[in-house]
């Protein structure tokens, strides 16, 4: 299990990060998010141990980590660490071995992840070479070489197209199903289809950490109602409902007094239903409520 706790980074003057705790669990997915400027790959190098915490610490299994522990991690980097004028498959090798591999078990690891990719035939290719989109695959790769006990990836999905997304997530639930992985993304349709657990970041101190269930827990109840054949607009009536949206037989309302079982009672005493079901509550409108 991966910790921080109570890292804090001060720059000059500015406290860049202040006081951010949380924990990434094995075996699950841990997204990272934040507006640009929030303090993300500030922390994501204190836990790599790339920069140092001003004061607080990292933990791994309860206790300090230390680099000899670190050394075992995998970091994809937001700056991208690759050499552009070396082949994919030397450079593979070269971070394998810096990783304690030998050559042989590094050149069959690289062998395996440039197949998972599609990219066999790019092997002897310079990274400058390749497309954008290619280039970081490799830097995926590069970060999975040594089979890592535990992953941090800075915006890992950047610059890819979906096919390439699908083809990254697939690798991601093989390769770290027991491990903690950590990541940032600013795109959050794709955060809310992959994590299990949130960490949230506003001005460089967490302002919600919890699985995505537990979050969206916190939030106000939001139902749908379809009626069969009825115009929706006296639900607007129901003591105890707040009506969002009406359109024809369709409402989309909030629960502000009355629970679930007495809305449905209501709505099923009253018109015939067609649908009446709760709406998950959208990770974007989760990530605006926690950082107004």
């Amino acid at each position: 299990m991966l910790e921080a706790q109570s890292l804090t980074r001060v720059f000059g003057d500015t406290r860049v990060v202040d006081d951010v705790s949380f924990t990434v669990r094995p075996g699950r997915m841990t997204g990272f998010v934040g507006a640009n400027g929030a303090g993300k790959t500030t922390t994501m190098r204190m836990l790599m141990g790339v920069l140092g915490a001003t004061s607080g610490e990292v933990l791994w299994d309860g206790a300090p980590a230390t680099a000899e522990l670190r050394r075992n991690f995998g970091y994809m980097p937001e700056e991208r660490g690759l050499y552009p004028r070396m082949q994919v498959r030397e450079q593979l090798v070269f971070f394998g071995r810096l990783h304690g591999m030998s050559t042989s078990q590094a050149r069959s690891r690289a062998d395996h992840l440039l197949a998972h990719f599609g990219l066999e035939e790019r092997a002897t290719s310079l990274l400058d070479d390749l497309s954008l989109g290619n280039q970081q695959r490799v830097q995926i790769a590069a970060s999975l070489i040594h089979q890592p006990g535990a992953l941090v990836l800075d915006e890992p999905f950047s610059g890819l197209d979906p096919l390439a997304v699908d083809s990254m997530i697939d690798l991601l639930h093989v390769e770290a199903a027991d491990v903690p992985l950590l990541f940032s993304s600013h795109q959050l349709d794709l955060v809310e289809r992959l994590c299990d657990d949130l960490v949230v970041l506003s001005a460089g101190r967490v302002v919600a950490a919890g699985s995505v269930e537990e979050l969206r827990g916190h939030g106000e109840e939001r139902y749908r109602v379809v009626l069969d054949g009825q115009d929706a607009a006296w639900l607007r009536d129901v003591r105890g409902v707040r009506v969002d949206d009406v359109d024809g037989a369709t409402a989309l309302l909030t629960l502000d007094g009355i629970g679930a079982s007495e809305l449905a009672s209501t709505v099923v005493g009253r018109a015939p239903v067609l649908e009446l079901a709760r709406v998950r509550q959208p990770l974007s409108e989760i990530f605006r409520e926690v950082t107004r």
